[in-house]
Order: structure tokens, then C-alpha cells, then sequence
């Protein structure tokens, strides 16, 4: 982890004018919010590649259009930096998510954790807020752990946090138990390849079903149910 990078993700977080009474959803934005694979394989295939998906993983699944070939990992690596500073800001959203996260918001605060380079945080924003996903957004590096228990520390109510990646969601496990883990994987072709996070509370891989449990729990919650 860079250590630079996530102070200022944490001084980002403290920044926040968090509310210490209303329920907190923290959510990752590649995957979960925004269509990251989908917008990786256009991109791809503009420079003469494509992405086979049999397995949960991008490093070793790029090949060479001309034979299938495999492209090694450092070129792999190159291709979604340079994606990344080409496309964030116009990665399209999951069909459903702004609007149930508009729904979502009149009972919890919302706020993006995203491992998007710093260099294009600006360019995440603008790209969710031109699809109506209009939430502060955190640019963080490496184990998500960390700054989910910054915001944790300030909020009394119940916390959702949102990721497609099982390693994000044992570092929330580890740092910040309380907090109601979700594994979420929006693609559908993705969503076969992976089993449920084995720290996760919920493997919900829809917008609406996810709406459901969210607001049962904070009901729950605020019923004296705990």
C-alpha cells in the first residue's frame, strides 16, 4: 500500500460531513456501480485484444486477436492503466444502480470507495455524476480495510459495505467486524466465475434484491431488532 495515498483518502474521510445517527453504505465503483469489465473489453479490443472470461481474474485471461496468444502480466498491467486514463470518466454505469441508489439515499448516507488511480479521481466523479450517481467519492490504494474503519468510527448506525473483490471485503472483516459486508458482482458472466467471499454477509448480485436486504436490516435496526 502506498502510505501517502491512503492518508489522503483518510484526511478525504474526515473531511465527510458524516452524520453520526443515519446508516452509512460505503460502495466500490468498478463492478458494483459501473460497468468496469464491459468497458475494459471495448477497450481492448480497439488495440487488436480481447479478454477470455473463464476465469475471475484479467492478469493471464488477455490475449492477442491475431492468435490467441497470451499477453504477459506487465502488458496486461499497461493496457488497464493506460484504460483507466483514457476511459474513467465515461465507464457506464450498471443499469439500475443510480436509481436504487437514489432510493437508498433517503434513509443512508452514500459514499464511493473506489481504488481508482488519485490522478483520475476527478474523472471518476465527473463520470458518476453524469450518470446521477452523485456522492462523495474516495480515491483509495491498496486494502480497503482501512478507510472503511475511519468512516465506521464515525457513524452509530448500521454500515453496508459494498465490493466485488474478496480480498476488499476480509480486509473490512478484519479492521471493521461491524460493518455488514456485501459481496456484489454486477456483470452476470463475472458473477458465475466467483463463489460467495468467504467474510461476506451477503452475496447479492442485484440492484433491487440488494435495496431489500439493506432496508430490512436498517428497519431491523431502528425496530430494536439490532
Amino acid at each position: 500500500m502506498d502510505k501517502r495515498v491512503q492518508d489522503v483518502a483518510i484526511a478525504e474521510i474526515e473531511a465527510l460531513p458524516i452524520d453520526p445517527a443515519s446508516p452509512l453504505i460505503i460502495s466500490d465503483a468498478d463492478e458494483v456501480i459501473l460497468q468496469f469489465m464491459a468497458g475494459l473489453e471495448k477497450y481492448l479490443e480497439t488495440q487488436g485484444f480481447w479478454i477470455d472470461l473463464s476465469s475471475y481474474a484479467i492478469h493471464g485471461n488477455v490475449k492477442h486477436q491475431a492468435d490467441d496468444s497470451h499477453v504477459e502480466d506487465a502488458h496486461v498491467t499497461e493496457l488497464i492503466r493506460a484504460f483507466f486514463h483514457a476511459h474513467t470518466d465515461t465507464i457506464e454505469v450498471v443499469p439500475e444502480a443510480p436509481a436504487v441508489l437514489k432510493q437508498l439515499s433517503e434513509r443512508a448516507q452514500i459514499v464511493v470507495l473506489s481504488n481508482v488511480p488519485a490522478s483520475r479521481r476527478d474523472d471518476r466523479i465527473r463520470c458518476l455524476h453524469s450518470q446521477g450517481v452523485e456522492y462523495p467519492v474516495i480515491a483509495n490504494s491498496g486494502p480497503k480495510g482501512p478507510a472503511v474503519a475511519a468512516l465506521a468510527e464515525r457513524v452509530d448506525a448500521p454500515i453496508f459495505f459494498l465490493d466485488d473483490i474478496p480480498h476488499h471485503i476480509t480486509s473490512v472483516a478484519e479492521t471493521a467486524p461491524h460493518v455488514r459486508r456485501v459481496h456484489f458482482v454486477a456483470d452476470p458472466r463475472l458473477a458465475r466465475l466467483i463463489e460467495p467471499a468467504k467474510d461476506c454477509d451477503h452475496r447479492i448480485d442485484d440492484w433491487h434484491e440488494l435495496r431489500q436486504v439493506i432496508e430490512h436490516e436498517i428497519d431491523r435496526f431502528f425496530s430494536g431488532g439490532g
